[in-house]
């Protein structure tokens, strides 16, 4: 079967992604964002990666299925020029508008292009208890066992340490940055700890070596996250204003929903009171206990990392959703 995936972005989003390659069978191609490029090429030998701009190259064949997860129309309009037998997801109708498949809408009943409306979409995806891996398989008619990310291998850069903090939210969602992440770099420092806080990089590939070298990471809802996740790398995450029971935790995460979560849910705008409302006593012993963790399970960690490093294949955690607070693996072995 020849299979065409259209995720352009987030980076992030491409990530968790990434687990559909170990589902499908035959060739499959991706076309993203050509800053994404450099995270498909070469996953695997049945996979071609080409970038937006390049998008004319994936027209030379016929394909069995096209998978389109965006939602804007121009990527609806090129899929018109897609010679596919099957479309799951957005495609664009005889006169233009977005509209998607009736097996994508477990997913696209929670977007911006939602049949529902936004104000209803969002409403849904609060009440929403599956991850995205669950929705995007289950259109499909496959069952997400816990199927791993696929990454592949990152650039050295030399930084590592005990906790890596990623502080920057990017300008799409601000109150996704946190108030308190210096307070909490001094409070662990005052342990003794080696704290980083995460640097830009050139490269993703540099950007996931960062993360991978650190025993724990600390941040919202973000790319570092994806890449702790794909890396058996346990970590903290904070939800301010996006669905924390949509990603998968993959047995490393604990996860800190705020007690406003609700009331800035995927607003886009600004309010200090989302970047306060989670306490810096609470992600200071969330991370405390990471760190203990990895200290008394040593070969749990080494072994999941050897399983992602080898096979890619999924750690035995299972994929149910979480409400508030959730126990990492550490409490579930």
């Amino acid at each position: 079967m020849k299979v065409l995936i259209i995720k352009i972005g987030a980076t992030g989003d491409v990530v968790r992604t990434t687990p559909l390659l170990s589902r499908l069978g035959g060739q499959t191609t991706w076309l993203t964002a050509a800053k994404n490029t450099v995270l498909l090429e070469g996953l695997n030998n049945n996979l071609r990666c080409f970038s937006w701009e390049d998008r004319e190259k994936t027209l030379n064949q016929h394909y069995d299925l096209a998978i389109n997860l965006e939602d804007t129309l121009d990527v609806a309009q090129f899929l018109k020029t897609v010679r596919c037998g099957k479309i799951f997801g957005a495609y664009a109708d005889s006169s233009n508008s977005l509209c998607y498949t009736e097996n994508s809408r477990r997913w696209f009943d929670l977007s911006l292009i939602s049949s529902y409306g936004k104000l209803k979409a969002d409403k849904l995806k609060f009440q929403n208890r599956q991850t995205y891996q669950e929705m995007i398989f289950a259109g499909l008619g496959l069952h997400f066992a816990g199927e791993q990310y696929l990454l592949p291998e990152p650039i050295g850069t030399g930084l590592s340490g005990d906790v890596a903090i990623a502080a920057d939210a990017g300008h799409v969602w601000p109150m996704k940055k946190w108030a308190y992440y210096g307070k909490l770099k001094e409070a662990l420092e005052d342990r003794g700890l080696t704290v980083n806080i995460l640097p830009e990089r050139r490269s993703l590939l540099e950007h996931l070596a960062d993360v991978r070298n650190h025993r724990c990471l600390v941040g919202g809802d973000s790319l570092p996250m994806h890449f702790a996740l794909g890396t058996g790398t346990p970590c903290v995450t904070l939800f301010t204003c996006t669905s924390p029971w949509e990603i998968y935790h993959y047995g490393v995460q604990e996860k800190i929903v705020s007690p406003l979560l609700e009331e800035f849910f995927y607003k886009r705008s600004y309010d200090e009171r989302a970047t306060t409302a989670i306490s810096i006593d609470g992600v200071f012993d969330a991370v405390m206990a990471q760190l203990e963790a990895t200290l008394r399970f040593p070969q749990t960690l080494n072994s999941q990392r050897s399983t992602l490093n080898a096979q890619r294949r999924e750690l035995p955690c299972s994929p149910e959703g979480t409400t508030g607070r959730m126990c990492s693996v550490w409490c579930r072995r």
